[in-house]
């Protein structure tokens, strides 16, 4: 792999920008390029709800498997390689999409391309925030990545739709062209992105306390996972249900990618005036709502509103949620971390699956979505305690 001019470790902020890009390609092609291509799929295959809900299933087991698996030593004075290796993977993985129409090939390819994304993710942030220590800025743009890929895939899937038409073999050319464009990315990152630093080390952690708090907030915090998920996937899916057409299709992916790319920079007065647990509870309630609208609303602004809420919110209530964690067990934090990412990851996993086949049996995925913001609600009455703590 090329390495960077050393001279760009001085730069922090061009580092952010390759942890942006490779944020983009590991998360916004990697996991979540699957919702814009949906719509395409399930009519030219064809696939069923319940098949469309497996195979997102496996995508998010395939991340959880990935983030656990990356907690151990394995990848020490590795992370750069194993990070453009992930990248390398998820762009095979994408093309592998194109060549099959089996549910249980799309699911294990899926799977595989969770673990992929997982990789990427966690060793490019390993590298990339040490220079984010004092930069607001760096971090901003590091996670913003994530919600600019969104948007660039749903602008990648619009435009290949126009050119090549959504018909019978229109998903499989835009599998190929995002795996296009996230090998670009690679060569990109693989100059950017320097080697890691190295610190010290860390002391072992003690056995994590289980106290009442962080209990709720770790159940609030699966509930989650299975609340937002069901928008995330099935968003533009809803969309073609409804004949918003293509456009109303594109905006809304694209509204959520780009509300997701700012979405910390606006929330962060609130965290400031009221706290990151005031601002968690008000970041699920304004979810729930997004989700809600997305199928009560009519068509074009349920699709517009449920996309530009969710994305507002999603990475807030994702990493406020685990900062919160953090100050709930000061004596463990890597282990609270540890535990809150499998319940958000089980969530993730399960919320596709109950989605896809209560979809198929009502006939809409109205029911599911409805389902979905009531475990929202949920989630808020269970966070409700961690809002009197400090911070």
């Amino acid at each position: 792999m090329l390495q960077m001019n050393t001279d760009y470790s001085s730069r922090p902020l061009l580092i952010g920008f390759a942890g942006a890009i490779a944020m983009a390609a590991a998360m916004g092609f990697g996991r979540f390029f699957y919702t814009p291509i949906l719509p395409g799929m399930m009519s030219g295959i064809p696939l069923s709800a319940a098949d469309a809900g497996t195979i997102a299933a496996g995508n998010f087991a395939g991340y959880l498997a990935g983030a656990i698996l990356s907690a151990y030593g394995w990848a020490a004075a590795r992370e750069r390689q194993v990070a453009l290796g992930g990248l390398l993977a998820t762009a095979i993985l994408l093309a592998a999409m194109a060549g099959t129409t089996s549910v249980f090939a799309f699911t294990v390819i899926r799977f595989l391309a969770g673990v992929a994304s997982a990789f990427a993710m966690i060793f490019t942030s390993s590298i990339v925030l040490p220079y984010a220590v004092g930069r607001d800025n760096v971090s901003a743009l590091h996670f913003g990545g994530v919600g600019a890929g969104i948007a660039l895939s749903s602008a990648l899937v619009l435009s290949v739709n126009a050119i090549a038409g959504d018909g019978a073999h229109g998903w499989r050319l835009n599998w190929l062209a995002g795996a296009a464009l996230v090998l670009v990315v690679l060569a990109a990152v693989a100059w950017l992105l320097p080697r890691p630093t190295f610190g010290t080390g860390s002391a072992a952690e003690p056995p994590l306390r289980w106290r009442m708090p962080l209990v709720l907030l770790t159940l609030s915090y699966g509930l989650f996972g299975f609340g937002y998920v069901i928008t995330a996937t099935f968003l533009v899916a809803i969309a073609r249900m409804g004949s918003a057409g293509a456009i109303v299709e594109f905006l809304a992916w694209f509204l959520t990618g780009t509300a997701a790319a700012v979405s910390l920079i606006l929330w962060r007065p609130s965290v400031k005036r009221f706290g990151l647990g005031k601002t968690y509870i008000a970041a699920l309630l304004v979810e729930a709502a997004g989700v809600l609208g997305s199928v009560v609303l009519p068509p074009t602004a349920g699709a517009l509103a449920g996309g530009l809420l969710l994305g507002a919110t999603f990475m807030v209530v994702t990493a406020y949620g685990l900062q919160i964690g953090r100050m709930l067990s000061p004596e463990s934090p890597r282990r609270a971390l540890a535990s809150m990412t499998a319940a958000f990851g089980t969530g993730q996993i399960i919320g596709p699956l109950v989605a896809g086949r209560v979809a198929e049996g009502s006939g809409s995925f109205t029911l599911p979505t409805v389902l979905a913001a009531a475990a929202l609600v949920v989630c808020v009455l269970l966070a409700l305690p961690v809002a009197r703590q400090p911070g």
